[in-house]
């Protein structure tokens, strides 16, 4: 996590509360619950401090493929708008990979198992994908970024998705088509059929329209994950599907059903009985598509 993250702390908290005290009343919006947020705010803390401790290795894992950088790319106006392009592609995938494969999803799950969307919701971050996610930014490096410039970009890119957690911001025109917004991030933590695996964008929703993954906001969000977690408790909001994912292992008939469970899409299963994102919104589109008929 960069450390840009960490003196937007303050204004995290301020707008937390003027949020709160706007959806005081909003029977037609998620709102607020106070377990749910104190919930996720233990996991925006938990997230910090292992970050801190994962920049230990990250860092110097990033300064040796810099060794061997492609290009030497000296810090500029260009090159950080280069960068800034970049890093959110490489986001993009983090993102996608994060939801497609059983194994990224049991660290990023977490940040989709709360029913609420607000902001405190953008604090519910993982205490794994510190660990899952530096590889996708490797690649920056090697190209021939700088780690330091390399962590920049990724804290404008976080702290710009802060702000797409709310309900209170409705659809922004125009400013739609380019770029990430409150209504594109609310479908994506919606666990409506249509809305499952849509919309991984961090700022730029143009990945999204160029690979297929984007769906506008039309039906109201549920959201929430497709079996939805019952405990407020950190811990296990935390490591949840770790846990679901290691019996399901125990249990696996050879090592090719293993990597299966392990690798492929949440939901799959062996004998073709588990359901997975994909096929929920196939299922659901096939039968939208036969009642319009």
């Amino acid at each position: 996590m960069s450390t840009l993250v960490y003196y937007a702390i303050p204004f995290f908290l301020l707008t937390l509360a003027l949020e709160a005290l706007a959806l005081r009343g909003r029977r037609d919006l998620a709102g607020c619950e106070g377990r749910d947020s104190a919930a996720s705010l233990t996991m925006g803390l938990g997230n910090v401090l292992i970050s801190a401790l994962a920049r230990t290795a990250v860092i110097p894992f990033y300064f040796w493929i810099h060794r061997f950088a492609l290009f030497e790319i000296a810090p500029s106006v260009g090159a950080f708008l280069v960068l800034f392009v970049a890093e959110d592609f490489c986001y993009y995938w983090f993102h996608r990979v994060h939801h497609e494969s059983r194994f990224f999803w049991a660290a990023h799950v977490n940040h989709h198992s709360s029913r609420r969307y607000n902001l405190s919701t953008a604090l519910r971050q993982s205490w794994t994908t510190p660990v899952t996610g530096p590889l996708f930014w490797a690649p920056l490096a090697l190209l021939g970024f700088a780690p330091e410039m390399i962590a920049i970009a990724q804290g404008v890119s976080l702290l710009y998705q802060y702000w797409l957690h709310t309900e209170l911001i409705g659809r922004l025109g125009p400013f739609e088509a380019v770029f990430n917004t409150p209504s594109h991030h609310r479908v994506h933590h919606g666990r409506n059929p249509q809305y499952l695996d849509r919309n991984y964008a961090g700022i730029l929703i143009v990945w999204d329209r160029l690979f297929g993954s984007f769906e506008p906001e039309q039906e109201a969000v549920d959201y929430g994950i497709t079996h939805n977690l019952e405990s407020f408790n950190p811990v296990t909001i935390a490591f949840h599907e770790w846990r679901s994912m290691a019996r399901d292992l125990l249990r696996a008939g050879s090592p090719r059903e293993a990597l299966g469970l392990a690798f492929r899409a949440p939901g799959w299963k062996p004998d073709g009985s588990g359901r997975t994102a994909a096929d929920l919104r196939a299922s659901h589109l096939a039968h939208r598509s036969a009642g319009a008929a």
